[in-house]
């Protein structure tokens, strides 16, 4: 590919991530981000776009001669954005807006899982309120049992419930208070697994696929796993839990047979993979699938792959075959959300920030921004989850080092971290 200009879709600490790590790609010549983030702005040229509009999407793209686009989220996936862009045989990495439907739909994923003999929780679909509060009354799974909203709820549409009292006000936020929108007109009530979570990366071809990485991410909001749940506080990379062996397990049992399942229904799919898994005693289980990079799992993976990625991409949202492998450097990573006041709830926005700058000096830390806005001089926060601060070293203890010296750099009213981002990588003496 003699001419690499890519554009990036999105504007959060995901898109700033890809952002980084293909403006150090030798085969790069262009780097477009929209909508962007001040982040990026230092990386890219930022243009404005809606990403609810899959035509002002491809204008773009044609308007700047763009040979590779990549989605960061996953609501374009999901309006069909990949699907005007094949009709006009413009390269994007990502599924179309039926293969989306493994994320954009729990119901879907679900019942594909079944149909193709890929391990997951036992589950029910509820499409009405009283086959809802009938499955969580039942026996069929007890307590703790896991409500799922069907559709798309920013990571934060599943409650584990401890018991009936708790399973009830969550399967009546989602359907009948509707906190989550469309997206809770109908729940999946499933069995509760236990073990360990770990996230895994694919990237696909529509008929290959190569692994990218793993982490583990920090969904709740507080130190120790407790309170609500969020679209992740932090995560460290790689996770020592994902072995050679279990790597090829999952690409054996879970990534292929999501591209056979969805060839033999005349689907192809393109692009990032996320493999959400519970380590059981009965062996890995799916807890979801994710149709793009995870958000902060890519904060920590995607800086560490090695390789020639923008070709990689390419070829992948081609449809060539992935023949080479990809790997990460070696080096540990630990990312550390800033979050607003309030978050995962209502919260704080407008507040003044400082100390990016000097966080982004010190050695091996990266600072990606996830809801920030440039008004005149100065950086304000702009959403519930603001900057990840990244460290890098040789070990975990190196890397949490790092991320939290950085961390202590920055402050802006209202922030609130976790404290203990990576503890689990060192209490499994890694």
């Amino acid at each position: 590919m003699p001419v690499m200009r890519v554009l990036i879709l999105g504007s959060g600490a995901r898109e700033h991530a890809l952002a980084w790590r293909l403006r150090r790609d030798p085969d790069l010549t262009d780097l477009i981000c929209a909508p962007g983030n001040p982040g990026m702005a230092a990386l890219a040229r930022v243009c404005p776009v809606s990403l609810d509009d899959p035509v002002a999407v491809l204008a773009l793209a044609e308007r700047e001669r763009i040979d590779l686009t990549v989605v960061g989220p996953e609501a374009p996936l999901d309006r069909g954005l990949a699907d005007v862009f094949g009709r006009t045989g413009r390269a994007l990495l990502g599924p179309s807006r039926a293969a989306a439907q493994l994320e954009c739909s729990k119901a879907f994923s679900k019942r594909f899982m079944v149909a193709h003999g890929i391990p997951t929780a036992r589950f029910v679909v509820c499409e009405t309120l009283g086959s809802a509060l009938e499955a969580v009354d039942g026996p069929r799974f007890g307590f703790p049992v896991v409500v799922k909203a069907d559709g798309l709820a920013a990571g934060k549409g599943v409650v584990i419930a401890a018991n009936r009292e708790e399973a009830v006000r969550a399967v009546r936020a989602a359907m009948v208070d509707r906190q989550f929108g469309p997206a809770g007109s109908r729940v999946i009530v499933e069995e509760c697994l236990t073990g360990p979570e770990v996230s895994f990366f694919a990237l696909c071809d529509g008929t290959s696929a190569v692994p990218l990485g793993s982490a583990q991410d920090h969904k709740r909001v507080f130190d120790n796993d407790r309170g609500p749940n969020t679209g992740g506080m932090g995560a460290f990379a790689p996770s020592p839990l994902v072995t050679p062996e279990l790597s090829d397990v999952v690409m054996r049992d879970v990534v292929a047979r999501v591209l056979e399942g969805l060839l033999g229904e005349r689907e192809r799919y393109v692009g990032f993979l996320y493999v959400s898994l519970m380590l059981t005693p009965d062996g890995p289980r799916v807890i979801e699938f994710n149709v793009r990079f995870g958000d902060p799992e890519a904060q920590v993976v995607i800086p560490s792959l090695k390789g020639a990625v923008a070709a990689a991409f390419h070829a992948a949202a081609t449809g060539h075959v992935l023949d080479a492998p990809m790997a990460m450097d070696g080096h540990c990573a630990v990312g550390v959300v800033l979050a607003s006041r309030g978050y995962p709830g209502a919260f704080d926005a407008g507040k003044i920030i400082t100390g990016v700058d000097r966080a982004a000096a010190l050695a091996d830390t990266l600072v990606f921004h996830g809801g920030t806005r440039q008004v005149g001089g100065e950086l304000h926060s702009a959403g519930g989850r603001v900057l990840t601060v990244v460290g890098r070293g040789t070990t975990f203890a190196d890397a949490m080092t790092r991320a939290y010296a950085g961390v202590s750099c920055i402050t802006f009213d209202g922030m609130h971290y976790r404290r203990d981002i990576g503890a689990r990588a060192l209490a499994a003496g890694c």
